[in-house]
């Protein structure tokens, strides 16, 4: 935030001559430099850094699910020794 505020208050001196003068007594002067005459004349440096990214390579494999429906008679769903009620069987 403290950067933003100063990279405005630079920007707005440079562009308004009399702000810059209530800060600097001598800013009219042809030989005069400080950070915001060379902030209007885009003279100012920048850091720069080179940053390698590196990736993972994520392989995801699909197999396609396959379902099969098959019809069981309830018989053999029962547990072993178990059996329908009689009254099922008499219709």
């Amino acid at each position: 935030m403290l950067l933003i505020g100063l990279v405005l208050l630079l920007n707005a001196m440079a562009a308004c001559p009399s702000l810059h003068e209530l800060i600097h007594r001598d800013a009219g002067e042809s030989g005069h430099q400080c950070a915001v005459t060379l902030f209007a004349h885009g003279q100012v440096d920048s850091a720069s850094a080179d940053v390698p990214i590196a990736e993972r390579l994520t392989l995801v494999e699909t197999v396609p699910v396959v379902e099969t429906s098959v019809f069981l008679p309830t018989i053999e769903n029962l547990p072993a020794g178990r059996a329908p009620p009689v009254a099922a069987f008499n219709s």
